[in-house]
């Protein structure tokens, strides 16, 4: 049952195929109606069209719900098998069109599929709590989970009677007759409401694009920056102009080597006042969802989503995620603020005669690390060719790490011509899992960059993985080479961590298999994975010169390394100061008035200690997909938690001799592969010896010196 359930999440969180509108009729002609008969049941994206998903849905829903009722009314008394297992089996045809559904609505939008999506979002949520809410289902999922000591399981057959019960209770299989009606109501509301959130804000983005009218307003940028500037105009029907498209966060990684501060502050202005106006307008959305949640909780006898929320997470309470988060306040904001002294002592030396803004960081940040650290970006990106970063880089050390290989296959068809598949294979050379990778950015996906599935491990179907990845890297002029940022390397390297995690799972069960995880464990191995972007071994077998060839200079290799803590009082205040928005709008209690989001914004970042008027949240309130239109809400703080176990499972890689096949088999063996087979906190321990502790996070972010050995 876990891709139906999971597909739920994905109507508060995304995914798309962009295809032609075609006139089938719900039959076999539909490619979602069998299996497919693709390597491992890839879907057959050269016969899917727009007009196939709304009938696989309401087919999918249907047969589901003939399977659900079966096994509910089952006169045969409840065992494991003919529930538990039975549910596990169910909702094959519903899997198999969300997936693709919900991938494509994400990464390559068009109004058909908006529409869709529109139409489809609350009768899934529907579709889930008829399921949840279904009291013969749940009484036979109770008594099996009553008597689940006495069954004979094993532990995770035992573990998954676990999850699969507390999915019901929190779902609310326990709530009065009354309370499901309100439930219901309020989850088809929001479903609708996070359906329009991502639509706005991908409109928003789009229509905020700032239009610059000559090539010397972008002195400055490197030539590929410019050509795909102008090619963006182009596509846009303005030749002879020039148009910069905003990326998913507050800060504009284009500003970084803009010499014209009108243009970076327009930029700025530009992306800060994303959904708030207009059609676009987020703004009453994200007001509605905040008290949607809070009430949903109140039902459960919560407080508060974010009390709701972490019950079931690592965390386990919301005064636990805000102290790892406030601990680190005071650290981080007289960091960024010692980086905006050094700035603005810059600008003065300069003349400028203005105060630094949030707008001109990037800039003068770049100014500041380029005289310390005699490191320029533009000596970089030479060295990280995006082809050669993925599989000189990125496949390199999965190989060194786990023993695995990658072949390219092109004859299975992908919903985009930048999309590039590859089948993996194990160190045996059997075969694994497909990976697809889609790095560019277009109109048409939206921002961030993120990892899901096609097609999850499955051990009682013996299905294997299909995952992908999804990036937004500029795209280069055509015939241009695609040359990175050392970040955007650095996010492969992560995303791929996500892939990992989907590709070696070896899991009975589909509810507990992959990534189904806590939200506050799941980043931990991408963020794990970030760590072998700078291992010397894997470094030098990708970083290399576009045109000659030539391993980066062993000076520049050590320029980045000694500037890799360099603006960490940003990056981390404007993450916390996310983070702690997030947690501010899912701790108010349902009886809250409705909130004015630029007033309440400015009281929390205050509250929190967190406001520093050059650092801006990460993302703001309007634009912050991950808790509005994602599956973050009272969550963003995640990446935080999994940062420490990232950092402290780095120390015992350091500790064991490193980067060796031995101890990625272990991390293999004890985490990537066993989904959520054991508590996430137990499963770290039995890795670690121990529990996580913060000391790690806080050395290698650069906020305390490494003690000396």
């Amino acid at each position: 049952m876990k891709r139906v359930l999971a597909l739920i999440a994905a109507v508060t969180s995304f995914l798309s195929v962009s295809t032609e509108a075609t006139t089938r009729m719900p039959d076999e002609a539909n490619p979602f109606f069998s299996v497919s008969t693709l390597p491992y049941q890839a879907p057959p994206f050269d016969r899917i069209g727009d007009a196939d998903y709304l009938p696989a849905f309401e087919e999918g829903m249907k047969q589901h719900d003939a399977e659900i009722a079966a096994i509910a009314g089952s006169a045969e008394a409840p065992t494991f098998e003919n529930t538990i297992v039975a549910m596990e089996r169910s909702g094959e045809l519903l899997g198999r069109v969300g997936k693709v559904f919900f991938a494509l609505a994400q990464s390559n939008t068009n109004p058909a599929i908006q529409k869709i999506q529109a139409e489809i979002a609350p009768k899934l949520s529907a579709h889930n709590d008829a399921i949840l809410l279904n009291p013969k289902l749940f009484a036979r999922v109770k008594s099996i989970y009553d008597r689940r000591e006495k069954l004979g399981l094993d532990a995770d057959s035992k573990f998954l009677v676990f999850r699969v019960y507390r999915q019901f209770v929190r779902g609310g299989a326990q709530l009065t007759d009354a309370d499901k009606e309100t439930l219901k109501a309020l989850n088809q509301e929001q479903a609708t409401l996070s359906t329009s959130f991502r639509a706005k804000l991908l409109a928003a983005s789009n229509a905020a694009a700032v239009v610059v009218d000559t090539r010397e307003e972008l002195d400055g940028l490197s030539a590929d920056e410019v050509a795909s500037a102008a090619q963006r105009a182009k596509d846009r029907g303005l030749d002879g102009k020039y148009v910069i498209a905003l990326t998913n966060t507050t800060r504009q990684p284009i500003t970084t080597a803009m010499t014209n501060r009108a243009l970076r502050l327009r930029i700025h202005k530009a992306s800060v006042e994303r959904g708030r106006s207009g059609e676009n307008d987020t703004r009453p959305i994200a007001t509605r969802l905040a008290q949607i949640r809070a009430q949903k909780a109140r039902l459960f006898g919560f407080p508060n989503h974010a009390a709701y929320s972490l019950d079931d997470q690592m965390a386990e309470t919301p005064a636990r995620a805000e102290k790892l988060l406030t601990d680190l306040v005071a650290a981080a904001t007289a960091k960024a603020r010692g980086e905006a002294a050094k700035m603005q002592a810059l600008i003065d030396a300069e003349k400028g005669g203005f105060k630094l803004e949030a707008g001109d960081w990037s800039y003068y940040a770049e100014k500041v690390r380029k005289a310390e650290y005699d490191l320029d970006e533009s000596q970089v990106k030479p060295y990280f060719e995006l082809n050669r970063v993925l599989e000189h880089g990125v496949f390199f050390a999965a190989n060194k790490m786990y023993g695995i290989t990658f072949k390219e296959r092109k004859d299975i068809p992908v919903y985009h011509p930048d999309v590039r598949v590859f089948e993996v294979f194990d160190a045996d050379g059997s075969s694994l899992a497909l990976f697809y990778a889609d790095y560019f950015a277009r109109p048409s996906k939206a921002g961030g960059a993120w990892m899901s599935s096609f097609v999850d491990q499955n051990g009682l179907t013996g299905t294997k993985p299909v995952v992908f990845n999804v990036c937004n890297f500029p795209k280069p002029a055509p015939g241009d080479p695609a040359l990175l940022t050392y970040d955007h390397a650095s996010t492969m390297f992560h995303e791929f961590g996500h892939a990992l995690h989907g590709i070696f799972s070896a899991v009975k069960y589909p509810t507990i298999s992959g990534t189904a995880v806590p939200r506050d464990f799941v980043e931990y191995p991408s963020q794990f994975n970030e760590h072998w972007a700078l291992e010397p071994s894997v470094l030098a077998n990708y970083a290399r010169h576009f045109k000659t060839g030539e391993p980066m200079p062993r000076d520049l290799v050590e320029k980045i390394r000694k500037a890799s803590t360099f603006n960490q009082g940003y990056d981390t205040t404007e993450y916390l100061a996310a983070a702690l928005l997030d947690m501010a709008w899912h701790t108010l209690p349902a009886d809250a008035a409705p909130q004015d989001p630029d007033v309440f914004e400015q009281a929390a970042l205050a509250k929190y200690g967190i406001a520093v008027p050059e650092v801006p949240p990460r993302y703001r309130t309007t634009i912050f997909s991950h808790i509005w239109g994602g599956g973050y809400a009272a969550g963003y703080y995640a990446y935080l938690w999994s940062e420490v176990l990232d950092q402290d499972t780095y120390y015992w890689f350091r500790e064991n001799g490193g980067m060796t096949r031995k101890n990625g088999q272990r991390y293999r063996d004890m985490i990537l592969s066993r989904g959520l087979t054991k508590p996430a906190a137990a499963m770290f321990k039995a890795f670690r010896g121990r529990d996580p502790i913060v000391e790690p996070l806080i050395v290698e972010r650069g906020l305390k010196p490494e003690k000396k050995k």
